[in-house]
Order: C-alpha cells, then sequence, then structure tokens
C-alpha cells in the first residue's frame, strides 16, 4: 500500500470532542500506526509532548498540551483489542502511557523488533529502514525539535507525521517476510515482553545494577544497593533525572569509601559542594547507616566476585562470541535477539545456565551449537574464503 503524503497544512487534535471523533474513525482498522514525541532531559518521567496516529485512509496530529483536550479516547483505543498498534522502536512510548494511563497498549507490534527479526541489525533505526522498505528519504532537520514549544511550524508537524505515515509500509513488508520465513515464534516472545507491564517499572531497590563501582566487600555492597535506591525514589518523587541527586561514580564513591558524619562527607571528591549540609547529606548518612546495620547474609555477593571466569572459560566465550555472527549472519537476524554478551559468559560457565540462548528457537539455532563447540564436537572453519561451523 503506498503511503499518502501529508497534506500542505496539518491541523492538530485540540480538542477532547475532536479527538473522541477520529479515534472512533480507527476502531475498524486492523492496524493503526501510533509514535509520540516526548522530553526528559529535565525530568525523571517523560513530559509527553505530541502523539501522531495514522490508520489506512487518515492520519492526525494529537496535542496533549491543549488546555481543551482530555486523552481518555487515545488511551481507549489504545486498550481495543480489535486494533494492532504499530509502533517503532516503542519501549519509551509505552512508558509514557504506563505512566499516564497504566495501561500497555494492546496488542501491540514493534518494527524496530520485527525488522531484528528479519536481519536489518541490532537496533534499527526508523530512518533507515523506511528509506530502506519504504523508499522514502526522511527530512530529519527538525529531529532535535523542543516538542513542548508552540507553535509548531507546519515543517515541525510534517516531519512528526512522517514518523506513522511511512510506519505503514514498513510494517506491512516486515510481517510479509516474517510470514514468508516462518519467523512468527521467533517474534512474539520479544513483543511478549515489551507487552509486559512490569517490565517498565523501576524498582529502586534493583538500581544499583546500573552502577559500575569497584565494590569489595559485603559492606559497601550493601552501601552501593541502599543509596542508589535513596537516589532513586528521590528522583521519582521530585521528578527530576537522578543525575541531578546525585551522579553515577558519586553513588560508587560514597559506597567504596562508607562516609559516616558529615566531616566524611566533606572529604568525598566527587560529591556536589554543599551536598553534605543539606537534605542530600542527611539522606546518604542514613542510607549508609542503613547498610551497615544490615545483616551480612542477606546482602549478596558484589557484582564480578565468587563467579570470575577462568581462562579457558574466557577463550571459550570468544569462540562463542564469533560463533554468534556466523549464526546469525546465517540465518539472517540480529545477534542481539539471540544471545547477549551476558549469556554468552554464562554458557561458557555453564552447560545448564538459565540463559534465553539455551531455551526455544535459540537453543535450536545457537544454544546446540554453541555446547557442541564448547565440548568440541563442533569448529569453526574457514572454507573457500568463507567462515562456517561443521560437526566434527
Amino acid at each position: 500500500m503506498p503511503d499518502r503524503a501529508p497534506q500542505k497544512d496539518i491541523p492538530a487534535i485540540t480538542t477532547t470532542a475532536e479527538l473522541a471523533a477520529f479515534c472512533e474513525s480507527l476502531r475498524d482498522e486492523s492496524y493503526i500506526t501510533v509514535d509520540t514525541e516526548f522530553l526528559r532531559e529535565t525530568t525523571y518521567y517523560p513530559k509527553l509532548c505530541l502523539i501522531q496516529i495514522a490508520g489506512s485512509k487518515a492520519a492526525a496530529l494529537i496535542d496533549p498540551l491543549s488546555k481543551e483536550i482530555d486523552l481518555a479516547p487515545f488511551f481507549a483505543l489504545m486498550a481495543d483489542t480489535r486494533v494492532l498498534k504499530v509502533f517503532h522502536a516503542a519501549r519509551q512510548d509505552v512508558e509514557i502511557m504506563i505512566n499516564l494511563a497504566d495501561a500497555v497498549p494492546t496488542p501491540i507490534f514493534d518494527t524496530q523488533i520485527a525488522a531484528m527479526v528479519c536481519g536489518f541489525g541490532d537496533q534499527v533505526g526508523y530512518e533507515a529502514i523506511v528509506r530502506k522498505l519504504a523508499g522514502a528519504q526522511i527530512d530529519k532537520s527538525s529531529q532535535f525539535t523542543d516538542w513542548s514549544r508552540r507553535p509548531l511550524t507546519q515543517k515541525q508537524m510534517a516531519y512528526a507525521l512522517s514518523d506513522v505515515t511511512h510506519l505503514r509500509t514498513v510494517y506491512e513488508k516486515l510481517t510479509a517476510q516474517i510470514a514468508r520465513e516462518s519467523r512468527n515464534d521467533w517474534l512474539e516472545g520479544e513483543l511478549g515482553d515489551l507487552a509486559n507491564p512490569a517490565s517498565y517499572r523501576v524498582d529502586p531497590e534493583q538500581s544499583w545494577r546500573r552502577i559500575k563501582a569497584r565494590i569489595q566487600n559485603k559492606k559497601q555492597q550493601a552501601a552501593l544497593m541502599a543509596v542508589a535506591a535513596w537516589r532513586e525514589r528521590q528522583a521519582q518523587e521530585k521528578d527530576v533525572p537522578r543525575g541531578r541527586i546525585l551522579k553515577d561514580d558519586a553513588v560508587a564513591e560514597i559506597a567504596i569509601q562508607l562516609p559516616q558524619s558529615r566531616d566524611a562527607l566533606l572529604q568525598l571528591r566527587l560529591l556536589p559542594r554543599g551536598s553534605a549540609d543539606s537534605v542530600i547529606g542527611k539522606g546518604i548518612l542514613e542510607a549508609v547507616a542503613q547498610a551497615l546495620s544490615r545483616d551480612p547474609a542477606s546482602i549478596p555477593a558484589p557484582k564480578g566476585r565468587g563467579d570470575e571466569m577462568s581462562s579457558s572459560q574466557e577463550a571459550a566465550a570468544e569462540i562463542l562470541k564469533l560463533a554468534l555472527k556466523i549464526v546469525s549472519e546465517n540465518e539472517g537476524i540480529a545477534p542481539k535477539l539471540i544471545a547477549s554478551s551476558a549469556d554468552i559468559d554464562a554458557i561458557a560457565m555453564d552447560d545448564n545456565a538459565a540463559v534465553a540462548a539455551l531455551e526455544g528457537w535459540r537453543r535450536d539455532i545457537f544454544g546446540s551449537v554453541a555446547l557442541d563447540l564448547k565440548h568440541g564436537r563442533a569448529a569453526i572453519t574457514m572454507e573457500k574464503g568463507r567462515v562456517q561451523i561443521v560437526k566434527r
């Protein structure tokens, strides 16, 4: 189906009545394409600034910043199970909808994930896939627009609308290829994770996992966990980026140094000036005190300790990474969808590792091959300039 060029004068929906009428006109569509524009540079939660939506015959922009609009009709359409919602790189769009409506659009389809299944590489960009599948060139001059400013220019609105009009062709071509190559099973698992509300909720108690720190013992580990959780809760409550509370390297320094007084805080190189005498300093000291009072048995071992790889396991992991590249190229699927670096390391250390790469279709195309290579039942060879994996 060819895309229709947006009209020269693009109106935006700014009232609840207009929105309800447009959403109602989409109820009989088999699928609609959706995108959002948002800002989050100064907030913890993304600020929704614009919604783009298209059916087979019409496309529109919805202005969520209008004082005369209630987005309830839009969220009702997102919950209508009769209409498939198609996004590209949907995770941040879905996060916004969970924050505003406490619901994931359902059913949902992500063309970025579908493109990975079809061999377009890891996290292929929208412009690249539109150029490849829709044969269109997107004018990216409005890419870094401040979408919260009004009024938007016609050029900005045309750019925004193109995000959903070209997406129709991209979706149809990708689904045709997936059906032709019988890869629906490969796609469904990834889309299932995308539709799981729990995968979008940030648990402050788990936020320490994203921080790199040279933790040496359980006291430091407990402090890392407590300070990171305190920072995350502060950022959520104040709706500011977590770095506005404390940078990651400051959290790591606190965990390692374990300050227990104002004077100790003043000695920290990475703590912002004035923090020791503020509510931030008080919060840090309370978090450290809480950490030091924990039962050592309740504290997990520091990351990277107790699970170091031997030199032979490291060598095995390098071979398996090469094998992953070979398999992904042969199968025409992005390596990231088959196995992560952590999966590779886990397989190198344990034949029965609880990783996705050793389950289902991933085991069929890669996991079994990885185990065969690890135990000498297969080998990587080169024949006529081509690298391949052969059974021994």
